[in-house]
């Protein structure tokens, strides 16, 4: 009996840990939003969210595998929860007329920015660790 257990074990977990992991993401983001509403943080509660976790995740309070599969599957997913943006704009097409490049303008400029600021922080994190890199290099000699 113990030997069928712990076969079937293994795949139980397996078929509820992205499921768990959704669960404990949106629990995360429920108290976030508690906390935003009883502290009056001037932040969103998704972003309260994100910071609670990245503590409990450096804290080592949450190990990252608990954590990583869940992230791997909502990011394989993203483009549903895109799609009621797409039945918006296919609601409205006059507003599209109107106001199409001004949209398209914004949309263009914030991704150049974002592209931007990002090759920007991981330039100066790559540097930032090659030059402790060669420090500790150069402190072992």
């Amino acid at each position: 009996m113990s030997v069928a257990l712990g076969r079937v074990t293994p795949a139980v977990f397996r078929h509820l840990q992205v499921p768990l992991q959704v669960v404990l993401y949106a629990g995360l983001f429920i108290f976030a939003q508690q906390l935003v509403a009883w502290w009056h943080i001037p932040l969103p509660a998704n972003l309260v969210g994100m910071l609670l976790l990245l503590a409990l995740i450096v804290c080592r309070v949450v190990p990252l595998h608990w954590v990583r599969a869940g992230a791997r599957w909502l990011l394989a997913e993203m483009l549903l929860f895109f799609v009621p943006a797409v039945v918006a704009v296919v609601n409205y097409p006059h507003l599209m007329m109107v106001e199409g490049w001004r949209i398209c303008l914004v949309i263009a400029l914030s991704t150049l920015m974002v592209l931007g600021a990002t090759a920007w922080v991981v330039d100066n994190v790559y540097r930032f660790e090659v030059a402790r890199e060669q420090r500790r290099m150069t402190d072992n000699d």
